[in-house]
């Protein structure tokens, strides 16, 4: 699959917001860089540094798992210490450090210390991420080593090359970015992630950034990125496993925006961080496509969104997908034990433009038909007709939501069996 980064937005985005190139420094005053410092056996790229521009404000979402990494709580309390002030963000790869006892908060210390030294600013504003192998530690002879080059790479043309630095089992790198006029001045919002494997909702099971160029008060911005989270990387899954590690962090900086243009500006956030979402249902470990799964006629959102999320996570669709199965019964069996109330006998489904149930009884349907539209949504192309769409109608109520996961392969078995052997 080629990167994400560089694929065609295939779902809506607001007539305003346009791609363009550079991810996550396309936004005026950022920089990044991305290194090999020798983290990995594997030699590839495993250091990423984010750096944002001076009176930046920063909103966090983290990981509910009980079992965090330190860094995951170092930054849940610098940003509460500084009221959302940060500047900057360090990614090692390769090393989960959770899981390592008291060294796995000196050895964060010790690396956003060395770095607050290095860019002269104060250490309560430097973040520290990590992703890996959890219970190994991070090696941190050569990253304070690469410390001082890290710096020196930093760039507006370094957001491939962080982009890259913190991947994983990933088999590409996750980067968007967008442009719009509000308020007569173009603004931009930048975005990057990664993540393949133990993702499943409850924020976020993955490590992603954002960027933007407009300034925002930091209540109000995090606030919006509360938003922005439910309706995308806590609407995703892969295999029901939540990190230990994972973190978004949003980053906005620059001339504030009138009040007046704050929802515009939350529709091109949502547009970014559903596609990078997207984008790593869509590389899930192993997957051969993408599932969207659309509710509707809930009594809110929450409900459909929960019932989405369900079908989506549920072992048995995610194999019948894989086999290119109809088997509807899986699907409504699914969102049956979501723990939403609503009426079987108002059910409708739809698999693409094929419907398998009205009023809850089932319709006869061409099954190799409905089959070959599930076998021509294969990997290879990345774009929209890797998705296999499925909607799910449960009443009349005004309630809508949207999830996305992938297939579950005999790959993903292989893979996370071999993980550390």
């Amino acid at each position: 699959m080629p990167s994400s980064g560089r694929s065609t937005l295939t779902h809506a985005v607001t007539p305003s917001w346009q791609p363009i190139a550079g991810g996550i420094t396309a936004p005026r005053g950022f920089l990044a860089a991305g290194l090999t410092a020798g983290l990995k056996p594997s030699g590839k790229p495993d250091l990423c540094l984010l750096l944002a521009p001076q009176g930046a404000v920063c909103a966090g979402s983290f990981t509910t798992n009980r079992v965090r990494a330190a860094c995951v709580d170092l930054c849940a309390e610098r940003l509460a210490a500084t009221g959302g002030r940060a500047r900057a963000v360090l990614t090692n790869s390769g090393q989960a450090n959770a899981c390592t006892g008291e060294r796995g908060r000196s050895d964060s210390l010790r690396a956003t210390a060395a770095l607050a030294e290095r860019l002269d600013l104060p250490e309560e504003q430097l973040l520290i991420c990590s992703t890996g192998v959890i219970g190994v530690p991070i090696p941190m002879q050569p990253l304070l080593a690469a410390i001082d080059p890290l710096v020196a790479g930093l760039s507006p043309e370094g957001g491939a090359a962080a982009a890259d630095a913190i991947l994983t089992t990933d088999l590409v790198d996750k980067q968007i970015a967008l442009e719009a006029e509000l308020g007569g001045r173009l603004v931009r919002i930048g975005g990057m992630a990664k993540g393949s494997g133990m993702i499943h909702p409850s924020m976020a099971t993955l490590l992603a950034y954002l960027s933007c160029d407009a300034g925002v008060p930091a209540a109000v911005w995090q606030a919006m990125v509360q938003r922005v989270v439910q309706g995308s990387f806590n609407a995703i899954t892969v295999d029901g496993d939540t990190s230990t590690n994972d973190s978004f962090l949003a980053f906005a900086a620059g001339e504030p925006l009138a009040e007046e243009h704050h929802g515009a500006l939350e529709a091109g956030l949502t547009a970014v961080a559903q596609h990078l979402a997207r984008a790593v249902a869509r590389d899930g470990e192993g997957a051969t496509c993408l599932i969207e799964v659309r509710v509707e006629g809930t009594d809110d959102d929450g409900a459909a969104r929960c019932l989405a999320r369900t079908v989506c996570g549920s072992s048995l669709v995610k194999t019948a997908i894989h086999g290119r199965d109809p088997n509807w019964g899986r699907i409504v069996a699914a969102a049956g034990r979501a723990g939403v109330a609503f009426d079987p006998q108002a059910v409708a489904l739809w698999l693409g433009e094929h419907q398998l149930m009205a009023e809850g009884q089932p319709l006869a349907f061409d099954r190799p038909a409905a089959s070959a539209y599930m076998r021509s949504r294969a990997a290879g192309a990345y774009l929209s007709d890797d998705t296999i769409e499925i909607r799910l109608r449960v009443g009349p109520g005004p309630g809508r939501g949207t999830a996305w996961g992938c297939d579950l392969s005999d790959q993903y078995v292989r893979i996370n069996a071999d993980y550390t052997t």
